[in-house]
Parts: structure tokens; C-alpha cells; sequence
């Protein structure tokens, strides 16, 4: 895979594509009769980031909102869940957890073609690299300390006390997660890939022990936060489309993956990089630090651990090239994806061999 310029490709909005236009006007008279402190004109752009769930910016004269959407066409079963994303938002957001404040729900098709919802901009930097070039060595380490502490809170939060005890089914988690993710790929496979199918295999006999039931975000790293525009805060996290209830470690080891992304894993990755001159936590004392903060710890079962996040990404990456193939991938970077699936199931089946396999 060539090398692209994370930040630059992914940063900002454009133009919106054509295979995911809407017309504007019936947007507008539906937030006119839903929401009535929204006033026009209303300006419609795309945002360039994102694999998944189009997501679009709304600019009026007096605020800005963002729109997230299912992608038109031919979708994976149970992918594009926009309706549990606002079902989340709408929970978490009361807590003082940094979200974006939901606003409104549709799922009327006839407005914009599929269901979406919109909420408000929350204003800040998102960072598309792990070791964030543009960012010093002091915020750098806020940063990551904050990123670390938010999930920690998130994952103390007892579901039910939210109003969420039925979001997901969170027991034997991971192993739903593995058959889950087994015939995604499947579905979606487009090449042979040795790894994969070991992995298909290994997964299910070599199972975590299970933890307590949290609300997980299912895809947490650093280009699913927003930090504050000047400061080291987390002021929203956002992408909530694989969030449910289930096993926190595995939701907190998902993003421990950028200390070991291969390069042509298609991620930003931290190999290679002098952790301690950039500022940046070594991994063993990051994990410690969420240790801390929660009781909960991954460290005798790490490498399953990242076996099956590894995995899992795999799978998920295979999808985005399984829309590409059916027409429905939304970025324009997604036809480069279907490569990377390879390394990153490579580097999964490193994991389980240091876990045994």
C-alpha cells in the first residue's frame, strides 16, 4: 500500500460525493418542523474521514451540526447501526461523558434516501496519526492521558443506571464478537488469506475470561476523539456504530493496537517511533495507567487479547473493501484498503502464536 498523508487526506469536508447527495430542501423543511432554532440557509458538505457511516456538516448562519447517515445500496447485516449510534449519544450525553449532544432521529426514509440523525459540531482537532506531528511532546502526553482516563469512565459506568441494561447482550462477548466478525469476513472476502482462517479457527477454543458487562465503544482510538482546540481534553468521542454492552478489556486492548500496527497495516501506527522523546506513554505503562483507574486489568491475557483485536480490525477492514466491491464505500481511500487486510491478519496470528497457538 502506498504511503498517504493520514492527516491531509482525511481532514476537513468536501464537496459531497454523488452516490451520497440528498436534496438539501427536504432536509431543511424536516429540521424546520423538528427542530425550529435551526434557520437557514443550510449548507451541506461531507466530511473527508470515516470507512463506514456517511457523515456530512451542516453550516447555517447562527451554529453548525453534523448529520450521520446509513450509505445507500447494499448493506452487511447488522452493520450501519445508526439507530443504536443516537440511542448512545442520547444516554451518555446527560452523564457529562464528552459526546456530541444528539439532537434528532429519522429513520423516514423519504427525507434523505436512509435513516440518520443529527447532532450538534463539537468544535476541536481530530489527530489521524497516532504520534500527532502537528501536536508537542507536552500535549502529546495530556492527550493520551486524557484518552486513557475518558475510556476508563466510560467503562464505569453501570448500563442499566444509564438505561441501557438491553443495548447488547453482553454475555461471552468476545466469542459473539469472533463468530460475528467471522461471517463479516466471509461475506465480504475477497481473497485467500492463510492467517484469517487460522485465526477463524483458533478464536473460539482460546477465549478470554469473561469480565463485567460495560458499555463498549468498539472502536476507540485516537481519529475517533475530538481534543479541544486549544488544550489536552477529550471533548467528544465520536463513531459510536460498533458500540453494545460487553467486555471492557477487549474494548480498551482495540486501541492498544497502534504500539503495534505493522506499517502496512493502512493504520497510523507508533512502531518505529521514540515514544519517550515525542512524549508519548510506553505501552506496559499505559495499560497500567487504566489498570489503575479501573481495577480492571488485561495484562495476563494481553496477547489474546491483541490477537483478537487484530482480528477483528482485519475483519472489519475486509468489509470496507467488500463496499467497495458492492459500491457503497464512502471514502475515497477505501479501494487502497483491501490489501492491508492481510498484515493486520499476519499480525494477529503473531499474537496468538505468543499466546500459544
Amino acid at each position: 500500500m502506498s504511503e498517504i498523508d493520514r492527516q491531509s487526506a482525511y481532514t476537513g469536508t468536501a464537496s459531497v460525493k454523488a452516490e451520497f447527495a440528498f436534496d438539501a430542501d427536504r432536509l431543511t423543511d424536516f429540521l424546520a418542523r423538528e427542530l425550529p432554532d435551526i434557520k437557514g440557509p443550510l449548507e451541506v458538505r461531507q466530511f473527508k474521514g470515516g470507512q463506514s457511516n456517511p457523515t456530512y456538516f451542516l453550516q447555517t448562519p447562527a451554529r453548525n451540526y453534523v448529520l450521520r447517515r446509513k450509505p445507500p445500496g447494499k448493506l452487511l447485516p447488522s452493520a450501519h447501526a445508526i439507530d443504536r449510534e443516537y440511542r448512545v449519544l442520547a444516554a451518555l450525553h446527560p452523564q457529562k461523558f464528552p459526546v456530541p449532544k444528539p439532537l434528532v432521529y429519522c429513520e423516514d426514509d423519504r427525507v434523505i434516501g436512509t435513516a440518520f440523525y443529527v447532532m450538534e459540531a463539537v468544535a476541536g482537532r481530530v489527530f489521524w496519526e497516532p504520534h500527532m506531528p502537528q501536536a508537542s511532546s507536552t500535549e502529546r502526553s495530556g492527550i493520551y492521558d486524557s484518552m486513557n482516563a475518558i475510556l476508563a469512565k466510560l467503562h464505569a459506568f453501570d448500563p442499566a443506571a444509564l438505561g441501557l441494561s438491553d443495548y447488547g447482550k453482553p454475555e461471552n462477548y468476545v466469542a459473539r464478537q469472533v463468530t460475528r466478525w467471522s461471517k463479516q469476513y466471509e461475506a465480504s472476502k475477497t481473497s485467500e488469506i492463510p492467517e484469517m482462517d487460522r485465526l477463524i479457527r483458533w478464536l473460539p477454543e482460546h477465549l478470554p475470561p469473561p469480565q463485567p458487562a460495560r458499555i463498549v465503544h468498539g472502536d476507540y482510538r485516537i481519529d475517533n476523539l475530538i481534543v479541544q482546540s486549544a488544550g489536552t481534553d477529550v471533548a467528544a468521542v465520536i463513531d459510536w456504530e460498533l458500540s453494545t454492552l460487553g467486555d471492557p478489556l477487549a474494548d480498551f486492548t482495540y486501541h492498544l493496537m497502534a504500539w503495534e500496527m505493522p506499517e502496512d497495516g493502512g493504520f497510523g501506527s507508533l512502531l518505529g517511533h521514540d515514544l519517550q522523546s515525542l512524549g508519548l506513554p510506553a505501552r506496559d505503562s499505559y495499560v497500567a495507567d487504566y489498570a489503575r483507574r479501573t481495577g480492571l486489568d488485561p495484562r495476563p491475557h494481553l496477547p489474546l487479547y491483541m490477537a483478537y483485536n487484530f482480528f477483528r480490525i482485519a475483519a472489519i477492514v475486509q468489509g470496507i473493501a467488500g463496499r467497495v466491491r458492492d459500491g457503497t464505500a464512502v471514502s475515497e481511500t477505501a479501494a487502497s484498503r483491501a490489501i492491508t487486510v492481510k498484515p493486520l491478519a499476519q499480525a494477529g496470528w503473531k499474537f496468538a502464536q505468543i499466546a500459544g497457538a
